[in-house]
């Protein structure tokens, strides 16, 4: 058990400090853009199940390949929170609940945002890649998936998660929500467990570029060596 406890505090201990602290000292007040978000997403539900409110969810956002690239770009922030209509509500809104306020403790309301734009566009843009491609290439896709309304939290939580188990260095769960996402494809190789993988693909990129630049930043902040100094760091011994 001692060694199951240490494995946690070691796993989520720096994380979970952070989120006590904030809930405590702030409560809901910690979590603002949180708590919009669950706003956002219960309305579009309830308003795109009414006889007149499916067309204008579906024109600010609705997904779809086949759309023209612009259009897509202009709906895709939205897309986050239009919960798909084949699944159950309190999936997306559980999602959104938990990981977006994990990541706007951790990381702030701009990089939570940042990420889970950038997960979420990876699979947008993902899905005309693999339909251009074909279903004979391992990444590509049917031509019929080009008709597939693709709105929903999944790719950005995916996203969120890998990123703040980056940044808290919480590798095992990093490595589980890596692996349960090849596990999906495997089981059930569809557009949305690809378009999950481009999620990892490039928030995996973003990280790698956020560590390159931290460890610039550490270099230029270290003290230089003495040109004047030895190997050693002692004076000189004259003659």
């Amino acid at each position: 058990m001692s060694t199951l406890s240490a494995f946690a505090r070691r796993e989520w201990g720096p994380l979970y400090t952070t989120l006590r602290t904030a809930i405590v000292t702030e409560k809901w007040q910690a979590v603002p853009m949180t708590l919009g978000a669950v706003g956002l997403t219960a309305f579009f539900q309830v308003v795109q199940n009414q006889s007149w409110g499916l067309d204008p969810v579906r024109e600010i956002g609705f997904v779809k390949a086949d759309d023209p690239l612009w259009t897509a770009l202009l709906r895709t922030p939205l897309s986050l929170f239009v919960p798909a209509l084949d699944l159950p509500v309190w999936g997306a809104l559980a999602q959104v609940l938990l990981v977006f306020a994990i990541a706007e403790i951790s990381l702030g309301v701009w990089r939570t945002l940042v990420i889970a734009y950038v997960s979420t566009l990876a699979g947008t843009t993902y899905a005309r890649i693999g339909i251009s491609l074909g279903p004979g290439h391992v990444l590509g896709l049917p031509a019929s998936d080009a008709q597939i309304v693709d709105t929903g939290p999944s790719a950005a939580v995916i996203g969120l998660a890998l990123f703040i188990c980056w940044r808290y260095r919480a590798w095992f769960t990093a490595a589980l929500v890596i692996a349960s996402m090849i596990v999906e494809v495997l089981v059930k190789n569809n557009l949305a467990g690809k378009e999950h993988l481009m999620a990892i693909a490039a928030v995996l990129a973003v990280i790698g570029i956020s560590a390159l630049r931290r460890r610039r930043r550490q270099r230029r902040r270290s003290p230089q060596p003495s040109r004047a100094a030895g190997r050693s760091g002692a004076p000189p011994i004259r003659s």
